[in-house]
């Protein structure tokens, strides 16, 4: 039998204690990821590589009205996709946070979702043309298989109640995806997004069914240091594609100065993402979510303030490698709004991620976030160049101030608000 953590029952309000065994990871293990955990994470390298790739061929376009509507549009698509892989990989994430990722079955989980998650990265740049089939099937049954492996291995019914709405409800949106791979791109647009809509609502309200009613969020068990160190390694995946653009591309041309400008300042903004990352929320999501009042409510909330701020990141990312390729060139709107809105979204989500830790958030966030919307029409007749320097200028204020915030005073504790 598979073993849950010690907790409450998921299906409803009983409180029953699990007799059977006691916990869902060994204390001595720490609750680390396991290496096909890490391995799972690999395969997100190579797919956010491929959604930096579509974003690209959207964006680097000749300037005219036509072109920068494709390139709205195509954006929207590519979020689309970005959203489908984070669903994926969080429930995915959460499963193995909430039962022991040695076992068999879970294991057999983790692989089917890393097959599945490597077949969507490479249908990603012509999904919604060519490979349209193979992205949904792929997805579908990543996400149909988890909660029917996971309704096998469990045996209580009060366990398996949570996981028959699950399956209930990615098959109906399955049909929506399966649906949507047969239609033209403006329909399958609209089925994919509602199949995606449809998912969130029903973890957000606890995968209500008909008849089956639903599950009560703050009863969830989970394991709060597994779940954390989960989060940060999906967010130095997305922040390698940053690196890995910006070396990619300046491999290209190293003895340019433009391109070496251009790389310094990718390199830069890189490092101080990191550094405002992990200072010092970042450093104790663990502790915040193991002393909250509701544990699950808080790794929810972390689930959707790290999309948020992935999303920032590979916007960054998708910004710097058009810099790269055209430092002193022409500038766009659309390029201009990646290497400055992409910061801007990161700081949105470090912000609410800082409140979720701390229950207060800094005001450099907001006033960074202000300066960089503020540069938008100043720089947008600007080379490139100069936006990527005034993002990374803002980036380093940021820093500067939690530095000096934290200079001479003990280690902030977590004082999580829910």
């Amino acid at each position: 039998m598979l073993r849950l953590r010690e907790g409450r029952a998921e299906g409803g309000g009983t409180g029953v204690r699990i007799d059977e065994p006691k916990a869902l990871l060994p204390a001595d293990q720490g609750g680390r990821a396991t290496f096909l955990e890490l391995f799972f994470d690999l395969v997100y390298v190579f797919a956010l590589t491929r959604i930096g790739t579509r974003a690209f061929e959207d964006l680097a376009l000749e300037k005219g009205y036509a072109s920068a509507w494709q390139a709205f549009t195509g954006g929207g698509k590519t979020l689309l996709l970005l959203l489908a892989l984070w669903a994926l990989w969080q429930g995915t994430a959460w499963t193995t946070s909430r039962y022991d990722p040695h076992h068999i079955w879970l294991q057999t989980i983790v692989i089917t979702a890393l097959v599945c998650s490597m077949v969507m990265g490479i249908a990603i740049p012509r999904a919604f043309s060519k490979t349209g089939l193979a992205f949904a099937i792929a997805y579908v049954v990543a996400q149909v298989v988890r909660p029917a492996i996971l309704l096998l291995a469990l045996r209580r019914k009060q366990y398996r109640q949570l996981k028959q709405r699950m399956l209930i409800t990615f098959c109906v949106t399955g049909v929506f995806w399966i649906a949507g791979a047969f239609v033209s791109t403006n329909p399958r647009v609209v089925l994919w997004s509602i199949a995606l809509l449809l998912e969130y609502l029903g973890q957000r309200f606890g995968w209500p069914v008909p008849f089956l009613g639903r599950s009560t969020v703050s009863r969830w068990d989970i394991h709060g240091e597994h779940l954390s160190e989960r989060y940060q390694q999906i967010f130095l995946v997305a922040l390698g594609e940053t690196i890995l653009v910006a070396g990619v591309s300046y491999s290209r041309d190293p003895f340019s100065l433009t391109h070496t400008g251009a790389f310094a300042a990718a390199l830069v903004t890189s490092i101080l993402l990191w550094r405002i990352y992990v200072q010092r929320a970042g450093q104790i999501l663990a502790e915040a979510v193991t002393h909250a009042r509701h544990p699950a409510a808080v790794g929810r909330s972390a689930a959707d303030t790290h999309l948020v701020m992935i999303v920032g990141v590979v916007a960054t990312a998708i910004g710097y490698e058009l810099v790269s390729e055209h430092p002193t060139g022409h500038n766009e709107a659309s390029w201009i709004t990646m290497v400055l809105g992409g910061p801007a979204v990161f700081l949105a989500g470090r912000a609410r991620f800082e409140y979720e830790v701390f229950g207060r958030v800094s005001p450099s966030r907001w006033v960074a976030i202000l300066v960089l919307l503020a540069l938008l029409p100043l720089l947008v007749h600007h080379a490139p160049l100069y936006a990527a320097a005034a993002a990374a200028l803002v980036l380093l204020a940021v820093a500067v101030a939690d530095a000096r915030r934290a200079w001479g005073r003990p280690p902030e504790k977590a004082a999580p608000p829910f």
